[in-house]
């Protein structure tokens, strides 16, 4: 997170990088970490905020602006109605961001906050002249925030998260519902994460290796968008399930672009395919058809999308809702009783109040089997 002491620019870049959308992306790896609060009566009180902070905020927060991803989580808690401000990211309503899309109306009328994306800049005067009772800034840059609120005068409460279904996304969501006034439905989401975490891993803890094809997941971005080489070790949605995941041989962590020849060689059983980037696979396809057509799985017609869930860092609902169709696909004995689509409107509704398959598919982003080529 960049803090510049300056306007808007205009005409400003989309920075849109699918997999890993800015430096504080959501890794694989995980922490126990939440924010605590002390009320105290009066005007004001202090909170430890989701990176250890003490941060003074009124005690009624009537408006508040998001700075990087924070919109995100301020969805999930029901408390996007109190915001005045958001990214110029967040503004542009994308449907791969679902949190954005959902309120496109009124955050198309909210003043700027900052460009968003990989290579964010806070607009730190427009905040001055915006006055919100406090800001939530995503981010684990600490140095950013402090100078942030003594640029503007006004508190900042950071927000972080490292992990799919860490504790700090849950802490980060309820610290939020917290402030706001809105723990009834920040609580609401952060069990039923919680919920959809254990019935992802109890029905395929128990699930012999052996009994466990083979996947691989492509076409991940990764600080842009790539072709069937990009992928990801301990993905995290194959990861919900406790697939076999033929990346995690590497003995790496996170997105990586692979060799295609060491695909060959794994050749998994199953693949699935970020549908925003099959337009390079495709283009790939007319130079190295003999590659594709070679794979088990292509020649099987075992090739499946898996929504891109980090657009501008994690959006949850689609990572689970990942995990969700990946599992019914790779086990479908483990999952005969779910009907994805309906889980997966659950989800959605549960997180962001409407139903957003139709929109998903619209988009020509959405679940469903894949053909290279096509």
């Amino acid at each position: 997170m960049s803090v510049q002491f300056s306007r808007r620019k205009k005409n400003e870049e989309n920075f849109y990088d699918i997999f890993d959308n800015g430096a504080d992306d959501v890794s694989c790896g995980g922490q126990d970490d939440s924010g605590t609060q002390d009320k105290q009566a009066g005007e004001s009180y202090t909170i430890t905020d989701m990176l250890g902070r003490e941060v003074e905020i009124p005690a009624d927060v009537n408006t508040i602006a998001a700075v990087n991803s924070a919109a995100r989580f301020i969805t999930y808690a029901g408390a996007a109605d109190k915001l005045v401000g958001v990214t110029d990211l967040d503004k542009k309503g994308e449907p791969g961001m679902p949190y954005a899309y959902v309120n496109r109306e009124s955050f198309a009328d909210l003043a700027s906050t900052g460009s968003g994306g990989s290579e964010d800049t806070t607009y730190a005067e427009e905040l001055v002249t915006l006055a919100p009772d406090l800001i939530f800034a995503y981010t684990s840059d600490t140095a950013a925030l402090d100078e942030l609120s003594r640029q503007t005068g006004i508190p900042v409460v950071g927000l972080y998260a490292t992990d799919m279904f860490a504790e700090d996304f849950l802490g980060s969501l309820t610290l939020v519902g917290s402030v706001m006034g809105t723990e009834e439905q920040a609580d609401k989401v952060a069990e039923a994460i919680r919920g959809w975490q254990k019935d992802l891993s109890d029905r395929t803890k128990d699930i012999a290796e052996e009994d466990k094809p083979s996947v691989y997941m492509g076409g991940m971005g990764y600080r842009g968008p790539h072709g069937f080489e990009g992928t990801c070790a301990l993905y995290p949605p194959f990861a919900a399930i406790n697939a076999k995941n033929v990346v995690d041989e590497t003995g790496q962590s996170g997105a990586l672009l692979i060799d295609l020849e060491k695909v060959t060689v794994w050749d998994p059983e199953i693949i699935f395919v970020n549908p925003s980037n099959m337009y390079l696979i495709n283009e790939d396809y007319e130079k190295n058809s003999a590659f594709y057509d070679n794979l088990t799985a292509v020649k099987e017609g075992k090739l499946y999308s898996q929504v891109s869930y980090n657009y501008n860092s994690t959006n949850m609902e689609i990572a689970i809702a990942d995990a969700y169709y990946a599992g019914s696909i790779i086990y479908p004995e483990a999952f005969s009783d779910v009907d994805f689509n309906e889980k997966a409107e659950e989800i959605f509704t549960t997180m962001l109040g409407c139903e957003y398959l139709d929109v998903l598919d619209e988009a020509g982003i959405g679940f469903g089997r894949l053909t290279i080529g096509e």
